[in-house]
């Protein structure tokens, strides 16, 4: 191998992490989420404790990310969800979570935003830990 194959190798391989970033580090999803107060009733790892020490009121990212992974229309279920809020009596995080219901959040965030937040909660790998 040449000083150049070497060097283009070396600058490639160095690239790979950027290119594979963890969704959980986009810093301008982490300010919308934090602003837009979804991260008051819900954490990005499985586990994570409330300040409280109590479960969290919401379920984690990741385990919505695994819930939904490759459903159809979860991207569009879910934005609708975050907008009108969800019915207490048919949650399927019961047991999981503290809430029971997740509140409308039209007043807190525009749909357009909360479409790019769920996009990226949908991105969330299940495994990995922030």
């Amino acid at each position: 191998m040449t000083r150049h194959s070497i060097a283009l190798a070396a600058l490639m391989a160095a690239s790979l992490p950027a290119l594979a970033a963890e969704p959980a580090k986009d810093d301008a999803m982490l300010k919308l989420a934090t602003t837009s107060g979804c991260m008051t009733c819900h954490h990005i790892d499985p586990g994570a404790k409330g300040p409280d020490g109590l479960a969290p009121i919401g379920p984690a990212w990741r385990d919505v990310s695994a819930k939904y992974k490759g459903q159809k229309n979860a991207a569009a279920a879910l934005t609708h969800t975050v907008m009108t809020g969800s019915n207490p009596y048919e949650s399927h995080w019961k047991g999981k979570v503290s809430g029971l219901a997740m509140p409308p959040n039209a007043v807190a965030i525009k749909e357009a935003d909360a479409k790019k937040l769920v996009n990226w909660i949908l991105a969330l790998d299940a495994g990995k830990k922030s």
